[in-house]
C-alpha cells in the first residue's frame, strides 16, 4: 500500500503537492495485481483470464468440466452444433440421415422371422420377413397402408418363404403392381421364394421376386 499523508500525522496543512500525490496514491492502490477480490455482490468479469472451469465455475453437471476441458472431435468431448462427432464408444442413433433427405441404412439385412400373420411396422423398412421352415403353415404378411404407416418413398420390404406352404403377399387399402406384367393384388410366394417389395409413391409398392405369382 502507498503512504497517504494526513493533517493528523503531519501535524500540519497538507500542501498542494501531497494532496495530489495522496490522490495518485488513492488510485494505484483501488487494484494490487494478484490481489484478492473478495466477494463482491455483482459485478460484470471481463477482460480476465485463468478462470479454472473445474473449481471457478459452480453448478456445473457431473463430468461437464471434465468434458469442457477435451478438444471437440475428441473422444469424451461434447459435441457442439455442427461438430464432428469423433469415435463415440456406444449410442443409438435417431434422427438422422445420411444426406440431409435418406435415412442412415444397416450394413447388413437384418431378418425377422415370423410364424403367424403378420402386418408390417415401420421398423421393418429395409428388412426381410422371414418365413421360416420350421412354421408349415400357410401365411399372410401384409403391407400396410400409408393411412396407418407412413413408409417413406423407397422403402423396401423382402419377403422369403422356406416352406412347401404359400406365403400371401397382401396389401391393405394401397395399391401393389407386379414389375413384370402392372397387374395388383396380393401375391403368392412358393417355397423357397424370395419377393422384394418397394414403395414409389404414397400409395403404390411395385414387387417382384422369384416363386412369386
Amino acid at each position: 500500500m502507498s503512504t497517504i499523508v494526513t493533517r493528523a500525522g503531519k501535524g500540519s496543512a497538507l500542501s498542494y503537492v501531497e494532496v495530489d500525490s495522496n490522490f495518485t496514491n488513492l488510485n494505484s492502490d483501488k487494484y494490487q495485481t494478484g490481489g484478492a477480490l473478495g466477494t463482491p455482490a455483482s459485478g460484470t468479469l471481463s477482460a480476465c483470464t485463468g478462470l479454472p472451469i473445474s473449481t471457478g465455475v459452480s453448478g456445473l453437471g457431473t463430468n461437464v468440466a471434465t468434458a469442457l476441458a477435451v478438444n471437440v472431435g475428441s473422444s469424451g468431448a461434447p459435441v457442439v452444433n455442427g461438430g464432428v462427432l469423433g469415435t463415440p464408444s456406444s449410442g443409438t442413433l435417431t434422427n438422422c440421415t445420411a444426406d440431409g433427405t435418406d435415412a442412415v441404412g444397416f450394413r447388413n439385412v437384418p431378418i425377422a422371422s415370423k410364424s403367424a400373420a403378420y402386418t408390417t411396422v415401420l421398423a421393418d423398412s429395409g428388412k426381410v420377413i422371414f418365413h421360416p421352415s420350421t412354421d408349415a403353415n400357410a401365411r399372410t404378411f401384409t403391407i400396410d397402408s400409408n393411412a396407418n404407416v407412413v413408409y417413406p418413398l423407397g422403402t423396401v420390404l423382402t419377403f422369403i418363404n422356406m416352406t412347401s406352404e404359400v406365403v400371401t403377399i397382401a396389401i391393405t387399402s394401397d395399391t401393389m403392381y407386379l414389375a413384370k406384367d402392372g397387374t395388383t393384388g396380393s401375391r403368392s410366394l412358393a417355397q423357397y421364394g424370395m419377393a422384394t417389395a418397394l414403395k414409389m409413391t404414397s400409395t403404390t409398392w411395385i414387387i417382384s421376386g422369384s416363386g412369386l405369382t
